[in-house]
C-alpha cells in the first residue's frame, strides 16, 4: 500500500535525517558517510566496537556497540532512520542479522544490507557466484522483521579492483604484471567507491514519500524493495590497461601479459573455495563477471541520471586505483579474501 506524507501523524517531517552506518570507516562506508555529510541534510552516527580502530570521517557520531550484547545495539540504532550496512568480508557471519533483529526491534524502518554488487535480480549469475542466495536470505529477514530495504547495485568497485591484486582486474602493481582473461574484450559494469557514495547520498536526500497521490517527484520510498542501479564506467580489460598505461607512463613493453581461460579461473577459484581456501573467492567472483557469453554488464538499468550522478574521469579514477594498492596491501583480510 502506497505511503503519502499527507496521511502521516501530525509533525511528520518528510526527509530522511538520521542514519546509522556500520562500517563508516571502511573502504566503503567512509565514502557514504563522507557523501552524506557533505550534503548538510544528515546527522550520521556510526555503529562501532569498543576496540575499533578504524578512523571516522570528521563530522560524524560514534555509538558504540557490542555484538555480543544486542541491547547496545538496539541503544545505538534508536531513533535512526535508515541503517545502512558495510562490512568486512571477514565479519562474523551473524552479524547482519544482528543488526537487523537490533534495528527492528529500535523501530528502524529502512535498510541497506551489505551488497554492493552485481545485479540482485539475476539470479543465475548470483547462484554461481554464490553470492545470491546468502543476500536474498538477508533481504528476506528484513522484509520478515517489518523493515524494507534497499540494495546498491553498482558492479565491481573500479578503484578497489584496480589495486586489489591480480585475483581482481588482473593487475600486479608490483611485479607490474597482468593478466588478461580471455581476449581481454568482454565489458562489465564498474562503479567508482566515490560514485557509490554519492548515489547513497543522492537517494537520501530525496524527500521520503510522496506528498499526496498526485505527487509524481522522485522519493527515498521509490527505491525500497528494489535495487538502485548505478554505474561508473562498462569497461574492459583493454581499455583498463590503456588508461594504466597511460597515466603510469609506461608501454606494453614494460608489463608482463599473460592470458587465461575465465572458464578455467573460476572453475579453479571455486575448487579453492570448496576446499575451505577462502582466496579463491575473488577469484571466481571476477572470473564469473568476465564469462564473455553472460557479463556483469547491467548498465542498461543505470540510474546516473534519474539521480544527477555525475560523469567520472577514466584516468582520474585510475590514478585513484593505484594509489589505493598500498593501503590495500596493508589489509590482509582484503587482500586474502
Amino acid at each position: 500500500m502506497l505511503k503519502y506524507a499527507n496521511t502521516q501523524a501530525v509533525g511528520f517531517k518528510n526527509r530522511v535525517e538520521r542514519v546509522a552506518i556500520v562500517g563508516a570507516g571502511g573502504t566503503l562506508g567512509s565514502h557514504i558517510a563522507t557523501e552524506l555529510l557533505k550534503t548538510g541534510k544528515h546527522t550520521v552516527t556510526a555503529l562501532s566496537r569498543k576496540d575499533s580502530s578504524n578512523k571516522l570521517p570528521s563530522g560524524v557520531l560514534v555509538a558504540p556497540v557490542d555484538y555480543n550484547d544486542e541491547s547496545t545495539i538496539v541503544a545505538a540504532l534508536e531513533g535512526q532512520q535508515f541503517l545502512i550496512i558495510t562490512m568486512a568480508p571477514t565479519a562474523p557471519r551473524d552479524s547482519q542479522s544482528k543488526l537487523f533483529q537490533a534495528a527492528s526491534k529500535a523501530g528502524v524502518p529502512y535498510v541497506m544490507p551489505n551488497w554492493y554488487g552485481g545485479d540482485i535480480e539475476d539470479v543465475k549469475q548470483g547462484e554461481d557466484t554464490l553470492l545470491g542466495p546468502g543476500g536474498k536470505a538477508n533481504r528476506d529477514e528484513i522484509e520478515t522483521l517489518g523493515m524494507q530495504w534497499t540494495a546498491m547495485c553498482c558492479g565491481f568497485w573500479y578503484d578497489y579492483s584496480l589495486a586489489g591484486g591480480e585475483q581482481r582486474f588482473g593487475f600486479d602493481f608490483d611485479k607490474r604484471s597482468l593478466t588478461i582473461y580471455d581476449d581481454g574484450n568482454t565489458k562489465i559494469s564498474t562503479s567508482t567507491l566515490s560514485q557509490v557514495g554519492r548515489a547513497v547520498a543522492k537517494v537520501l536526500s530525496l524527500k521520503e514519500l510522496p506528498e499526496d497521490e498526485n505527487d509524481r517527484s522522485l522519493t527515498v520510498s521509490a527505491f525500497l524493495q528494489r535495487g538502485i542501479y548505478i554505474k561508473s564506467f562498462v569497461i574492459c580489460q583493454n581499455d583498463i590497461f590503456e588508461s594504466v598505461k597511460r597515466v603510469t607512463g609506461t608501454t606494453d613493453a614494460d608489463w608482463a601479459v599473460s592470458h587465461e581461460s575465465t572458464q578455467e579461473r573460476y572453475e579453479d577459484g571455486q575448487t579453492l573455495v570448496k576446499s575451505g581456501n577462502m582466496a579463491g573467492f575473488s577469484k571466481q567472483l571476477y572470473a564469473r563477471g568476465f564469462f564473455p557469453d553472460d557479463p556483469s554488464d547491467f548498465s542498461a538499468k543505470a540510474q546516473n541520471e534519474l539521480l544527477g550522478l555525475p560523469v567520472e574521469s577514466l584516468d582520474d579514477s585510475t590514478k585513484v586505483g593505484i594509489a589505493l594498492v598500498k593501503e590495500l596491501q596493508l589489509r590482509v583480510e582484503r587482500m586474502a579474501s
